[in-house]
């Protein structure tokens, strides 16, 4: 048989096995696969010494993102173009509507926006900020007609994003009931919201503030109040972004109990921590995140999470924000700096180089991190997440051998500024295929713009 394109001759990472070989594509998924090789196409790339991968998916995206009086910088069309060049060729990003606007107007919002730019496929979370009558029943009609199959909610925020914990039982039952996975941003409104103002009334307005405002404990008790009334209403839920060790201990303890919790890291906790966002001349804002960067030590925590199955995925809660005419709205006072730290392009290779090359998770731990345990807790494997045949045909010929840095001017995100500039980089996605495209080659993207797909879960 003749095939669309074969990918010949690398390391190919499958359920079954890691060995040498072909894969087959024909129109827009996986046809064949072949140890040992012998597929012929009319299209063949060479991966010889390198790694075959499936599509990598981001769990955790903010592009549209109305965040503290201004919007994140990027769109739907210069953010997946960025993912695709890293090798991500499938995201999730968060709906995050205000406390007055109802879900359904905030999901067609969202959806019209990525369906004119998305170079990538996506799908969404819906935040959960309102629980009325009507944002209930809108609700319930998105899980059934749009293939809606995660919520979000926020433990912080106060009087912007959070919701009481009267609603929080009420939508846990909702998900039990609809079998929705309940995402959530552990830590305390209420707690931070009173350390920021104490701070900020003493004249501690800097960034290196920003931490000590939002301490571990706050995260560690969010995450166990959070468990805690999914073990009352049997909900599934996700602890997003998760930045230490107490934190992910804490959603431990509760799956000992039965609780059903799965728990994210994000590249920027992996990697950074808090002197980057303690740097004087304000440069610290490009670092300002929440939860925010801790320790060092807490890097450990998180990377051995990872290798012991404690921690199931890895994203980026990629939301950029100009360190110029955005960052700088908050110069005289950090809680006013628009959260967050720029790395849809960056992650995967940032996790082959601090994680695959030192020797702390392996690739097999990487793809599913990455990739499959994505797919499996969301709904959409083996569509995605998986080297398979009739899955679709993302795929990722990674060269594990290319040496370089991390710099801005490599990015396609329209932020001004890389949080990893000048870091070592190994490894690089060679050639990635969208459905059984050719999208991106060589940190170049080729593919055509606004070709990413809905999936509907």
């Amino acid at each position: 048989m003749m095939f669309d394109s074969v990918i010949k001759g690398g390391t190919v990472y499958t359920p079954d096995g890691v060995f040498v070989g072909d894969i087959g594509i024909a129109g827009e998924v996986i046809s064949e696969i072949k140890e040992g090789g012998e597929l012929e196409g009319q299209i063949t790339i060479d991966a010889t010494g390198k790694c075959v991968f499936p599509g990598f998916i981001d769990p955790h995206v903010h592009i549209h993102l109305p965040f503290m009086g201004t919007n994140a910088i990027d769109d739907h069309e210069s953010a997946t173009k960025a993912a695709l060049v890293g090798g991500t060729t499938t995201i999730i990003e968060m709906i995050c509507p205000g406390p007055s606007d109802e879900p359904a107007a905030a999901f067609a919002e969202w959806n019209e926006l990525a369906d004119s730019g998305a170079c990538c496929d996506y799908t969404f979370h819906l935040a959960v900020v309102r629980f009325d009558d009507l944002a209930q029943e809108q609700l319930r009609a998105l899980v059934a007609t749009q293939g809606v199959q995660s919520f979000k909610i926020f433990l912080a925020y106060k009087g912007a994003l959070d919701i009481s914990d009267e609603d929080l039982l009420k939508l846990m039952k909702m998900c039990r009931e609809l079998g929705v996975t309940l995402t959530a941003h552990c830590e305390n409104a209420e707690a931070i919201d009173s350390m920021q103002k104490k701070l900020i009334t003493e004249g501690k307005t800097g960034t290196e503030w920003h931490e000590p405002s939002r301490p571990r404990s706050v995260e560690a008790g969010g995450v166990q109040h959070l468990c805690e009334f999914a073990e009352r209403a049997g909900a599934t839920i996700y602890v997003v972004h998760t930045s230490c060790g107490e934190a992910v201990n804490s959603a431990m303890e509760a799956r000992k109990r039965g609780v059903d919790v799965t728990v994210e890291a994000v590249a920027p906790h992996l990697i950074l921590d808090k002197t980057y966002a303690e740097r004087p001349d304000f440069e610290g804002a490009k670092f300002v995140m929440s939860p925010p960067l801790r320790d060092k030590v807490e890097h450990e925590a998180l990377w051995d999470g990872l290798a012991n199955g404690s921690i199931s995925t890895i994203g980026t809660d990629h939301a950029p924000f100009n360190f110029h005419g955005q960052k700088d709205m908050g110069i005289d006072n950090f809680t006013l700096i628009p959260n967050g730290i720029p790395s849809i392009q960056e992650r995967v290779d940032l996790v082959h180089t601090y994680g695959v090359c030192k020797g702390k998770i392996d690739f097999q731990t990487m793809v599913d991190v990455c990739s499959t345990n994505v797919a499996k807790q969301f709904n959409m494997y083996p569509q995605k997440g998986v080297l398979a045949i009739g899955s679709d045909a993302d795929i990722v010929v990674y060269d594990p051998n290319f040496s370089g840095i991390f710099t801005h001017k490599d990015g396609l995100s329209r932020i001004d500024y890389s949080g990893y500039e000048g870091m070592p980089r190994r490894g690089r996605s060679d050639v990635v295929f969208l459905r059984g495209k050719i999208v991106a080659e060589q940190g170049k993207f080729v593919g055509e713009t606004g070709a990413g797909s809905y999936i509907a879960r």
